[in-house]
């Protein structure tokens, strides 16, 4: 008699609804397992994929959220909550500041919005106000930054908040839409086995099946954890349950974290190319390393020479710029 638990099929797409939403389905869960996996995913797909959202807006000449700008059809609470359904992709672990400005009669779109290299927008045709008159303006500074789930102004106030810059509740998960169904099946002569069916439908930073992948991703790597024998020393560092090799791929994945970390004055570039760096708001080694070196190349006054000082700095650390694809 077989008392192993059976294995599922691999998720397939069986409906492409739109480019950001689509309905998966796997079949062949061993009984009550639709529910377990079904329950677990959605939580980690709502919860725990990294996005990137709106933080902080300055605003010119509005001190607080309950001002209107004249000529601006809108006033800032409508603002506020039109940049909070513009969606971003920021490839930096460090907050980036963009910024917007726009004059006469018009639809001020997000795609007006002056990006840095680190900043992608995914929905650019998104309405953040509408300008009514020809003397009508509207100038801000944006700050955007990853984050998970859902983060409440409360939780991420400075205790020196700049003034005139107004904190946002930020959503970062890029879920829009997450249901899932399961129905009975038949496998062999049994009838109980789970169909489980998943609705996903993300803000167009990260596809549909790259949500259903990384969730499980995620929950693969917390269940590493589990099959770790359990030393009878509970405070020995985790890294000492680890077999020898693992352990030193840990710490050298630590120092090379430690490592990206570093400011960019760490890396003794010269002045100029140093300057040029920090106002394109590249301000620690990781965020050098998002680069591919054209990217480098595009920020004004950087030109082959500085590039190849800048990578003969990194190369020194062990590190290489972004390949180009």
């Amino acid at each position: 008699m077989n008392i192993n638990i059976s294995l599922p099929k691999a998720p397939k797409l069986i409906e492409q609804i739109s480019k950001n939403r689509a309905i998966f389905e796997i079949e062949d869960l061993y009984p009550g397992y639709g529910v377990t996996l079904g329950n677990s995913l959605r939580r980690v797909m709502l919860s725990s994929l990294p996005g990137a959202a709106v933080t902080s807006v300055k605003i010119k000449d509005v001190n607080h959220e309950f001002s209107t700008i004249p000529g601006v059809l809108e006033d800032i609470v409508e603002i506020i909550l039109n940049l909070k359904q513009v969606r971003f992709k920021v490839y930096s672990e460090e907050p980036q500041t963009i910024t917007l400005k726009a004059k006469g009669e018009k639809q001020v779109l997000a795609g007006d919005i002056k990006l840095v290299s680190q900043v992608e927008i995914a929905n650019p045709g998104a309405l953040i106000a509408k300008l009514t008159s020809k003397n009508a303006s509207l100038e801000m500074e944006i700050q955007v930054e990853k984050g998970l789930g859902y983060s409440e102004l409360e939780t991420r106030k400075k205790d020196k908040q700049e003034i005139g810059s107004i904190a946002v509740d930020a959503i970062f998960t890029p879920i829009k839409m997450i249901n899932y169904e399961i129905e009975d099946m038949r496998v062999g002569d049994k009838t109980n086995y789970n169909r489980l069916k998943f609705d996903i439908e993300t803000d167009g930073t990260l596809s549909p099946q790259d949500a259903l992948t990384n969730a499980a991703q995620i929950l693969i790597e917390q269940f590493k954890v589990i099959t770790i024998p359990v030393s009878k020393a509970s405070k020995i560092e985790k890294k000492e349950y680890l077999p020898e090799d693992m352990a030193k791929k840990v710490d050298e994945k630590k120092e090379e974290e430690d490592i990206t970390k570093n400011k960019i004055e760490d890396l003794k570039l010269s002045n100029r190319t140093q300057n040029i760096l920090l106002n394109n708001h590249i301000k620690t080694v990781s965020g050098v390393l998002r680069l591919k070196e054209k990217d480098l190349l595009q920020f004004e006054g950087l030109g082959n020479k500085a590039v190849k000082e800048i990578k003969k700095a990194i190369g020194k650390l062990g590190l290489t710029l972004k390949s180009e694809e």
